[in-house]
């Protein structure tokens, strides 16, 4: 008998948020932006030309024009297929340890089946009833720390002072540091990478940029970290980065001003979004994404989930310990969220 069924390997996969094919809903489950991307894509397509050739492994023009948007040298940026690639390759290169690496109990769910795919122990650390993230957990010793900022699903922004704080308790292990929202709230920890030459400062084209569907990613580090990635990407696939992507993402980044205005848009939806939950009863953390993750205070969110997908309006529902009851929303437009509001007034008055 064939005995390869033995062989294979067994993880539990990442699930991610349901893409429906079906036309006229309004979707806020993916967390993606709802503001199309900077219109000088079009102009830029018509310099990707180059598809019968493989792409520059060092997708160097994107690297640089990182670099140089954030104010680091071409040596300190790494970029992948999406900060998913990005996290993953750093999994891979910095927790090799034999001590746990350590992350929040509720937080981006591809941290543990990349713990599990790649072999490395870890150790949840329980955020505290504000779904906060408490930093004296982190104190003792581990194998590597990561943790998104703001979080995910909870919104939760930590000040750099916490983050600092993290940092300096443990200066001998790598500290990743997931930004795939911070352009929503906050301060980057991009600067800490400087000081200290243990941090990864990790961020997304998906989001504040309107481009999930090219899939760009990057990390900040320090030279040595970043060879580091560099030398375990090449030893898996030298072209992670396609030509359009190249292109494309170097382009959205000479748009600073349509940037702004989207990210402030999202911002001000944001805001007074929250404003109109709390008068139907809704709690949540003080979000600084471009989502809120609330909880009814008398209807289970199941049944809110169920009954929003039914009208075809799209939130996301985690059937998980300690979050079962509530749902994150993705901030879209301001229509599309009055949209959603009606339905919930109508849905919770029943």
């Amino acid at each position: 008998m064939s005995t390869w069924r033995d062989m294979k390997r067994k993880v539990e996969p990442y699930t991610p948020g349901e893409q429906p094919k079906e036309k006229d809903i309004i979707k806020l489950n993916t967390n993606e932006n709802p503001y199309p991307p900077s219109p000088k894509i079009k102009t830029a397509m018509e310099k990707v030309c180059n598809l019968r050739k493989y792409p520059d492994p060092a997708a160097s023009d994107l690297v640089e024009a990182i670099a140089s948007y954030h104010g680091f040298s071409k040596e300190e940026v790494f970029v992948g297929v999406g900060s998913d690639d990005v996290l993953a390759i750093a999994f891979m290169t910095f927790f090799n340890g034999k001590k746990p690496i350590a992350f929040p109990d509720i937080t981006y769910s591809f941290y543990p089946v990349w713990a599990e795919l790649f072999g490395i122990p870890f150790e949840t650390k329980a955020l505290n009833e504000k779904f906060e993230i408490v930093p004296e957990d982190y104190y003792g010793e581990n194998g590597g720390v990561i943790f998104p900022n703001p979080n995910a699903p909870t919104g939760a922004l930590l000040s750099l002072d916490v983050v600092c704080d993290i940092i300096e308790h443990n200066q001998d292990v790598a500290v990743i540091i997931d930004e795939a929202y911070i352009d929503f709230g906050g301060v980057s920890a991009k600067e800490l990478t400087r000081k200290y030459d243990n941090v990864l400062v990790v961020q997304t084209y998906s989001k504040s940029r309107s481009l999930a569907g090219l899939r760009i990613g990057y990390a900040i580090g320090n030279r040595e970290m970043i060879q580091a990635m560099n030398d375990v990407k090449y030893s898996y696939n030298s072209y992670t980065m396609n030509e359009p992507s190249i292109v494309l993402g170097k382009a959205v980044l000479e748009d600073e001003e349509y940037f702004q205005e989207t990210r402030k848009k999202i911002i001000e939806t944001r805001e007074w979004f929250k404003e109109e939950m709390h008068k139907l009863g809704f709690t949540f953390a003080d979000s600084m994404a471009n989502f809120i993750f609330a909880s009814h205070e008398t209807v289970p969110a199941k049944d809110i989930f169920q009954a929003a997908r039914d009208h075809k309006i799209y939130v996301r529902y985690f059937n998980q310990q300690r979050i079962d009851n509530f749902l994150r929303i993705t901030i879209g437009t301001r229509e599309e969220m009055e949209t959603l509001l009606q339905f919930l007034k109508e849905f919770i008055s029943l």
